[in-house]
């Protein structure tokens, strides 16, 4: 894993559906508007260094918030505009970068509203005023400024300057970002402008704010934001003003936040005199695949608002660089210990309860399980036992059985035997090998050919002994193949393809693992969580082929690839539609030999298995394996096709009946192209 790295150049992120933005809290000093031009200046060009296309600045900052009766100085108001023009002409040499300023504006109809102005390679591109205004407690806006929900506001200001709560703004160079502009109180609204913005095609939602702190507020408005993105399926890019306001009554903390659909991308310390900023890219590629998804969506009236194209130059390749954004290697997995705890907790009543309702429907006492001693079986003997616990059914009633055959180890062997004595589940041991044997001699096979035919031979016979063990007991088959495997259709058709019910249909491989760790650490002790523990650590392995001196010879990962990739590569293929050249970069970026700072790896934790400075994965390794997946995923779509039932754990399942309908004779040749295109370059 340690090869040259492919000559293959980092795409700007535009390149792959990412839009780089910023929030920033500059320096400022109460109706000094000078200073202030100077400061959001300075700002702007610290968040240009960054790469970032998109910047957005605090509610008001060309004059601060909490100017008060300033606000009705004609001074003030003149000078706020000039302010604004020359901070324009100042930026022209930012061609790549718009940016959002707050400030107050005499309108061509003598009334004063509260506003942001989208400027931008030399110009103004439009400007929108705030609609709703708080006129309560610490807020008197009503006091100096109009509210644009109920006035009859003119289209134009300066007699052409595009003006108005129904503009939103398209980016050149980066296709499909939309910027829609909201401030502070709208998104405190009721009906916030935001959701009206989205359904009229903006994907990032602005918010230039003056909203200051209270105790607990911080967190109030983190979830507002956080939630308000999720809703409008969009980026949301909140900047809060900062504690150069006045601290006569309140206190302003510069709380700046980057959402996108429900996650928190960035989030800036508050209460910093220097300037904040806080940069990220925000993937509007998967948002607009979000929304094509969402028929709710979709199906939403569309309002009519006023799309002003502007003309920026595309980004720099040079300050594209890694991604600003969280890109966890285990997806499935959440990073914080606690967090995932409450997820393994989650599940296992998900699935446990699907099982339970199952048993009730049929009306049956007894399941039957084949335990191998691997880490699916284990699971799904697990859930077993839980579903029987809430149903008041004795352990007794589920039937394990395991049976050895040409691969078994003993480690695994004595692993299944002892984990089903710990649980009091019945224990049955049929082994195959005789009967697999018989079974070469009627189809002419030669045993010492140890083909696909020597290998599901067992598969079957496996099931066919389950099947007809539970119709002797009066039961049903737990299936225990997991979302990884049905992915890569790597289960034998009718084999361990077929059950009546797969509890763990849902659950992809690195998630199995640290559920059965989790029950090891949080459910189980003694003897049972000494097995558990020791089944974690065992390698995966269909134990199908004859062992050597003793040792088994077939490790799953070595053939079909390694499941951290291919959970990932399902992720990102399914659950967002993304084409190979973006998983791949994905996937440089979270496997690959760069080198970051750990504390740069936002969203993942110490105990992520990354050591230091090493390398997980080249850029060949990724490619390999990511040609398989999806040349796996195409071929083996007829075993998805007639797959049994079983609950959806996640956001991405593969269930023909829910959440994945593809025929089963669907070509994946623009795909393989795709990364045969990358393996050239």
């Amino acid at each position: 894993m340690t090869s040259a790295r492919l000559p293959i150049v980092d795409l700007p992120p535009a390149e792959l559906g990412f839009l780089r933005v910023a929030a920033v809290t500059p320096e400022l000093r109460v109706a000094d508007t000078t200073f202030n031009r100077q400061a959001v200046e300075a700002a702007i060009r610290g968040a240009a260094i960054e790469g970032a296309t998109l910047v957005v600045c605090p509610e008001l900052c060309l004059t601060g918030y909490t100017a008060g009766d300033l606000f009705f100085s004609d001074l003030l108001l003149a000078e706020a505009w000039a302010a604004l023009r020359e901070l324009t002409e100042r930026l022209v040499d930012l061609p790549g970068v718009a940016a959002v300023i707050g400030l107050p504006v005499a309108a061509d109809d003598g009334r004063v509203y509260n506003v942001a102005a989208m400027i931008g390679n030399g110009a103004i591109a439009g400007v929108v005023p705030k609609q709703y205004l708080p006129n309560r407690g610490e807020f008197y806006e009503d006091r100096w400024f109009v509210r644009a929900l109920d006035a009859n506001i003119p289209p134009v200001l300066r007699g052409l300057i595009p003006f108005g709560t129904d503009l939103i703004f398209g980016l050149a160079e980066h296709p499909g970002a939309v910027v829609g502009i909201e401030i502070c109180e709208d998104l405190w609204a009721v009906e916030p402008p935001s959701g009206r913005l989205a359904l009229g095609g903006a994907t990032v939602v602005v918010n230039p704010s003056g909203s200051p702190e209270l105790l607990g507020k911080a967190d109030y408005r983190r979830d507002l934001v956080r939630q308000q993105a999720a809703r409008t399926l969009a980026a949301y890019v909140y900047a809060g003003a900062g504690p150069g306001e006045s601290t006569m009554d309140v206190v302003f903390g510069g709380h700046c936040i980057i959402a996108e659909n429900g996650s928190i991308l960035a989030e800036s310390e508050r209460f910093d005199f220097n300037n904040h900023m806080v940069v990220a890219d925000v993937d509007v590629a998967r948002l607009r695949h979000e929304r094509h998804m969402s028929s709710s969506f979709s199906n939403a009236p569309m309002p009519s608002l006023r799309l002003i194209d502007m003309p920026l130059s595309a980004a720099d390749p040079a300050l594209s660089g890694r991604l600003r954004r969280p890109i966890p290697r285990r997806p499935f997995v959440p990073s914080d210990p606690l967090q995932r705890a409450r997820h393994c907790e989650e599940i296992f009543a998900i699935q446990s309860t699907g099982l339970a309702k199952r048993l009730r429907h049929t009306g049956a006492t007894t399941v039957t399980i084949g335990i191998s001693g691997g880490l699916d079986s284990t699971l799904a003997l697990l859930v077993a036992a839980r579903a029987f616990d809430r149903l008041g059914l004795g352990h007794e009633g589920i039937v394990g059985i395991t049976m050895p055959g040409f691969g078994t180890t003993d480690r695994t062997y004595q692993n299944a035997l002892g984990l089903m004595r710990s649980l009091g589940t019945t224990v049955r041991e049929i082994p195959i090998a005789a009967a697999v044997r018989g079974h070469f001699g009627d189809i002419g096979h030669d045993e010492s050919d140890h083909d696909v035919t020597y290998e599901n031979a067992q598969a079957r016979e496996r099931t066919q002994i389950l099947m007809d063990v539970a119709n002797d007991t009066g039961g049903f088959v737990v299936g225990t193949g997991d979302l990884s495997e049905a992915a890569l259709g790597w289960m034998t058709f009718n084999g361990d393809h077929m059950s009546m019910y797969h509890v763990n249909a849902g659950v992809p491989k690195t998630l199995v693992r640290h559920l059965v760790s989790w029950a090891a650490d949080d459910v189980f002790s003694g003897e049972a969580a000494r097995i558990l523990h020791d089944i974690v650590a065992t390698p995966i392995t269909p134990e199908l082929l004859p062992l050597k001196d003793g040792v088994q010879q077939q490790i799953t990962e070595d053939t079909v690839g390694p499941y951290e990739l291919h959970d990932f590569f399902l992720y990102h293929v399914v659950r967002f539609g993304s084409r190979p050249t973006k998983v791949f970069a994905l996937a440089r970026q979270a496997f690959g030999p760069e080198v970051v700072a750990d504390d740069e790896r936002v969203g993942e934790s110490a105990d992520d298995e990354r050591l230091g400075d090493e390398v997980l994965y080249d850029d060949a390794t990724i490619l390999r394996w990511l040609e398989v997946f999806h040349r796996r995923f195409f071929a083996q779509q007829f075993k998805r096709s007639s797959m049994p039932d079983g609950p959806k754990v996640g956001s991405v399942a593969l269930s023909p009946r829910g959440d994945w309908r593809m025929p089963s004779d669907a070509s994946g040749a623009a795909w393989l192209a795709e990364i045969a295109g990358l393996r050239a370059e």
